[in-house]
């Protein structure tokens, strides 16, 4: 009977496409394996390590909450601690700037007057140049006019008088020297005139003295040499003759 079960199985998988090898260890292994419970073993198993992790997970976040807040703590209270007043201390920047500002000002204004100065001094370095550029050449110029005075000094009155040739030719060279004088006071250069003035020893040069009972003692009476300025700088003092006072002698 059984036999004739078994090829019934048989003939019946084999008219359905499946093999006799194939069916009976499928038959076999759901009766054997069937009131086996693995999968719910399993899910056991994982839960009960998933909620161990978890709580491990969670004692450690909170672990870690707990040094962070501690952390914070701590932190807050060093700069509670060691903490500085922002406005004082924008204040204490602001105060230095002002400083700094002020020493700037004072650089600047400095600068500023040594530059004035510096300014003055040229103008008057060129101007002092330009009025006595001819300080040389003028003084070469004076020994000529020296010359025209010594020559109508010269002359005698009585001569004048006697011959018209040496007329003509004194008041020639007089004219001339009036020329002379008139082209160098147009640069500057003036004739110093020093008869009865007090002696300044800026402007003459004494060369000798004589008591004159009417003139004032230290005043000028004669002008051996005429002297002369340029541009109201002394270019050649006068050589003059004084009044000698009694307390002289």
């Amino acid at each position: 009977m059984h036999r004739a079960m078994i090829s019934n199985v048989m003939r019946h998988a084999v008219v359905g496409g499946v093999g006799v090898r194939s069916v009976a260890p499928v038959a076999l292994t759901a009766v054997r394996y069937a009131p086996v419970t693995f999968p719910r073993r399993m899910v056991r198993f994982a839960s009960t390590e998933a909620n161990k992790a978890s709580e491990e997970s969670s004692e450690k976040s909170e672990s870690k909450e707990e040094v962070k807040e501690n952390g914070a703590e701590n932190t807050a209270e060093s700069a509670g601690e060691g903490a500085v007043d922002p406005i004082a201390e924008l204040q204490a920047k602001l105060d230095a700037k002002d400083k700094e500002l002020a020493n700037m000002k004072n650089h600047y204004a400095r600068a500023i007057a040594d530059f004035r100065n510096l300014q003055d001094t040229t103008k008057k370095e060129i101007q002092k140049a330009k009025d006595f550029a001819l300080q040389k050449f003028a003084k070469d110029l004076l020994e000529s006019l020296d010359n025209f005075s010594l020559a109508l000094e010269s002359v005698k009155e009585d001569t004048l008088k006697a011959n018209e040739d040496v007329k003509s030719l004194y008041e020639g060279v007089n004219m001339t020297r009036h020329v002379f004088e008139k082209t160098l006071n147009k640069h500057g250069i003036e004739k110093i005139d020093p008869i009865g003035k007090p002696f300044d020893p800026n402007q003459h040069e004494a060369t000798f003295q004589v008591p004159q009972p009417d003139k004032e003692p230290g005043t000028v009476f004669h002008v051996q040499q005429t002297g002369y300025t340029l541009n109201s700088r002394v270019l050649r003092p006068a050589k003059v003759g004084l009044v000698k006072g009694a307390e002289d002698n």
